[in-house]
């Protein structure tokens, strides 16, 4: 059930109404993740390795309370659960927006998300994702190992949804490190949530997505 907070009696009071006044609230930072055994699980289970490293990102997001605040009509709510709209590559170089329900179970989340990945790749123009709020914005640029990025933003859109964004695997001392670009409307989180989500995202990357797919 979705809650909405007293902004009055809130913890961050202070910080929300001196950051929700700035024209670009967003802050970012683009860490490495080593996704060494979800990559190769992928490869045993013959999964999307896309689909699983965004799984494990969604179920990090949301264990971590600040990642599920958004901003609506100048009021602060908490939504139960957040999804994703993530952008999906096609093959003739362009790419649509898609909305995929968070299950907290892999499997189910991969049988619906790899529905609305083809859906998408069989449509053209971005075809915009009536997914709300509650939702996280993904992207993935698997062809460039960045180590800094930045997102086009309509300052007079009063937005508040994280925006996560993957970049190459590199091969690195035997291991598969992959760029992870998080930026946050700091009206709603600091840099201390933004990394509880990094450690709570790498730890489920070391885990087996076996695990994940039992569940």
């Amino acid at each position: 059930m979705n809650e909405k907070i007293d902004i009055n009696t809130w913890l961050r009071k202070d910080h929300f109404n001196f950051f929700n006044a700035f024209e670009e609230p967003f802050f970012g930072a683009t860490v490495d993740v080593d996704c060494t055994a979800t990559y190769k699980e992928a490869k045993a289970l013959e999964v999307s390795f896309f689909l699983l490293y965004l799984h494990k990102s969604l179920v990090a997001a949301n264990q971590i309370e600040n990642f599920k605040y958004r901003i609506i009509d100048g009021e602060v709510w908490k939504y139960e659960q957040v999804h994703a709209s993530a952008t999906i590559n096609r093959p003739n170089g362009t790419f649509g927006f898609s909305y995929m329900d968070f299950h907290e179970n892999f499997e189910d989340f991969r049988l619906d998300a790899s529905k609305e990945i083809e859906r998408v790749k069989n449509t053209t123009g971005l075809v915009p994702a009536s997914s709300g709020e509650n939702v996280i914005h993904y992207s993935a640029i698997p062809w460039l190992n960045f180590t800094s990025l930045s997102h086009a933003r309509n300052y007079s859109y009063k937005d508040s949804c994280p925006k996560i964004s993957f970049g190459k695997v590199r091969d690195e001392n035997g291991k598969k490190i992959m760029a992870v670009s998080i930026h946050a409307n700091h009206a709603l989180m600091d840099g201390f949530h933004v990394s509880q989500f990094v450690d709570a995202y790498q730890e489920l990357l070391h885990e087996k997505s076996t695990e994940l797919i039992s569940g």
